[in-house]
């Protein structure tokens, strides 16, 4: 039986260090040590030995056992430690190559004009909110001295979404909602999106961006107004633009103006882009009419103000000589690249 069990273990070593893989491994644990492998064969023969070499054998069978268990094991480690090194250098990258050439993003020119229109108007003390995109008739246009048969309505065509509810068409509303919730003294600006059912053209969009600009407080006169937008004016377009004032009318304002910044492609002396007049019109303004004040809470006999309404795109296709503002929608790569 020493015989017996010297050439079963040596079979074994040898079987353990030829594996290949660890399903080899396996085989030879079950052949060798399975319930029904070679070594606890060797065990249910105890029975035929005297009593006297019972003891001993069996401690040679446990000991040749545990020597083939520790040989599994390491095997097993090394098996996997190779597997893990083949697999590393399999995926290894090489970072010799040189990369590949990847396009880098940059803001949209609304964004940019956005973005620097609010740097202008914060730098005067402006703060910025926003409102709803989806508004009620109340702060659309009631709030604003426009009621239900105001001819003023006809100005614009809304997209309702529902009996008194709608898409924006200024960004005015928030302006009123401002002003129910805070008090006097209020600077603020209201970048973002309005809606129009308009016609799509060179000039037009359903979709457009507006900024509107409020403030209200004591003593504030049209004087103020004209600084204010002077100043935005030459931020945007350069000291040499010159600005001026048309009386004109709006229902949330009185009294009310166009502005207009002298061409900058022609310097004001005529051309296609201003269409010969030397004058292209950038925002609509005035001071705040005492019934939006009143309809806001505030007391008109002891607080003034002015609005004005910056349309972006506008600001945007002037300042970057864009002759078709559906360039600014159309998302053409060859056209952004450009900014």
């Amino acid at each position: 039986m020493k015989e017996q069990l010297e050439a079963i273990r040596l079979a074994a070593e040898k079987g353990v260090s030829a594996a290949l893989d660890e399903k080899q491994i396996e085989e030879l644990r079950v052949k060798y040590l399975g319930k029904k492998g070679e070594l606890t064969a060797l065990l249910k023969q105890m029975g035929s030995l005297s009593p006297e070499e019972r003891p001993k054998m069996g401690q040679l069978v446990n000991d040749a056992k545990a020597k083939v268990e520790a040989l599994i094991t390491e095997r097993k480690a090394k098996l996997k430690e190779k597997a893990t090194e083949l697999k590393l250098k399999s995926e290894t990258i090489d970072i010799t190559l040189p990369e590949k050439a990847t396009d880098v993003g940059g803001l949209h020119p609304l964004s940019i004009v956005t973005n620097d229109l609010i740097d202008i108007f914060q730098s005067m003390g402006f703060d910025v909110l926003d409102g709803p995109e989806v508004e009620t008739d109340h702060y659309n246009f009631e709030c604003l001295n426009v009621p239900e048969d105001h001819p003023a309505r006809d100005m614009q065509d809304t997209f309702y979404l529902a009996d008194k509810i709608l898409l924006r068409t200024q960004t005015s509303a928030a302006q009123v909602r401002t002003m129910e919730t805070r008090k006097p003294p209020i600077r603020i600006i209201c970048p973002g999106r309005v809606f129009r059912a308009d016609e799509v053209d060179a000039t037009h969009s359903p979709v457009f961006h507006q900024l509107e600009g409020l403030v209200v407080d004591k003593g504030v006169t049209m004087c103020d107004l004209m600084g204010v937008l002077e100043q935005f004016a030459h931020e945007i377009y350069g000291d040499s633009v010159n600005v001026r004032f048309r009386p004109s009318f709006f229902p949330f304002t009185e009294p009310s103006v166009e502005v207009d910044v002298s061409c900058t492609e022609c310097g004001g002396k005529g051309c296609r882009v201003c269409k010969g007049e030397g004058w292209i019109e950038i925002l609509g303004a005035g001071m705040v009419h005492p019934n939006v004040l009143r309809s806001c809470g505030i007391d008109p006999d002891v607080y003034t103000g002015f609005a004005f309404g910056i349309g972006i795109d506008r600001i945007t296709t002037t300042r970057y000589k864009i002759s078709d503002i559906r360039l600014l929608f159309e998302n053409d790569k060859r056209f952004l690249e450009q900014f």
